[in-house]
């Protein structure tokens, strides 16, 4: 219990940390990059239960993510229908691929699923490409709006940021409730011991397919998030090092862990910007320090902290038994 509570003020004073931060920032540029940390955060959590819980690996993340940013942005310019409506048809959209893609999933695994998504990945990069018609082609989606309350359009960078922050939190605490709930610890079984999991009774299939539905609904509601956020999207951006960088933020972070998924996100969003300055030099340097992450943290940043968790529980049985 103390735990739970000491969790739940970590995660109070986050959420307050980040709901002053835009008062003391006015710079653009700064602010976008806030709000790229909000959509990265909410992709990488939904790769965590996919990759991170049931162990199968998804590099189709840029192909999602472009279906809900498409499906978006095309119900809004084309039939001039309302953002919020248009979110939900994204939502619906990543649950038919979370399907399409979770049947895949219990015939192949491992670099046999990989290949498979970043096949899906492409397929969905070369029609967006090429189906000029639907989705405009290599020019892309242009015109498209923001979102809107009761007639009040999220236009500037700031308000955007705190309708983002409010989805982003709603969307990691559901996240988070799942990984800790029979859910989760049915994802993690199917990774850790499949045949022991089917003996028991559990529907692997059916595990699986939800593991990917899951990861594929969080990353189209990202993908509507961003379209009506820039106002403009093509299809050059969603490659396969876009995917790969999602996978980078969960091992960075932490594979399986919410908290993780977050540091991840907003290290991996912030840390190339810092270095900037290293200018040709400054992806290279990067990379490095990625490589010094898996080789010294295999387990990610969030495995600090369970270390003292662990060394404080250590501490006080010790202290018990003492007595």
């Amino acid at each position: 219990m103390k735990i739970n509570k000491t969790s739940a003020l970590i995660a109070a004073a986050a959420i307050a940390l980040a709901a002053i931060l835009p008062m003391f920032i006015s710079n653009n540029y700064h602010l976008n990059l806030m709000i790229q940390v909000l959509i990265n955060i909410i992709i990488v959590v939904g790769l965590n239960f996919i990759t991170g819980l049931t162990g199968q690996m998804n590099l189709g993340t840029a192909g999602i993510f472009s279906m809900g940013a498409y499906t978006s942005s095309l119900l809004a310019t084309r039939l001039g229908i309302n953002p919020w409506i248009c979110l939900i048809a994204a939502v619906g959209m990543g649950f038919l691929i979370g399907m399409g893609l979770g049947y895949p999933s219990l015939r192949v695994s491992g670099v046999y699923l990989a290949l498979t998504t970043i096949g899906f990945s492409e397929i969905v990069r070369i029609l967006m490409t090429n189906l000029t018609g639907l989705t405009g082609g290599a020019l892309g989606v242009t015109g498209i709006p923001p979102f809107s309350i009761l007639g009040h359009k999220f236009q500037t960078n700031k308000e955007i940021y705190y309708l983002y922050l409010v989805i982003a939190v709603i969307l990691i605490f559901n996240a988070y409730r799942i990984v800790n709930s029979k859910w989760g610890r049915a994802f993690l079984a199917v990774k850790d011991n499949p045949d022991a999991v089917e003996a028991g009774g559990i529907n692997i299939a059916s595990i699986k397919i939800l593991a990917f539905t899951l990861a594929a609904v969080y990353a189209t509601v990202a993908g509507s998030l961003y379209a009506h956020y820039v106002g403009f999207i093509n299809p050059s951006a969603y490659n396969l090092e876009y995917s790969i960088n999602y996978v980078v933020m969960l091992v960075i972070g932490g594979i399986g862990s919410v908290p993780g998924n977050v540091l991840g996100a907003i290290l991996v969003t912030l840390v190339p910007e810092f270095l900037r300055f290293m200018e040709n030099y400054y992806w290279l340097v990067f990379s490095i320090i990625t490589l010094l992450f898996v080789i010294f943290m295999p387990n990610g940043i969030v495995s600090l902290f369970k270390g003292k968790k662990k060394a404080a529980k250590a501490g006080k049985g010790a202290q018990a038994n003492g007595r």
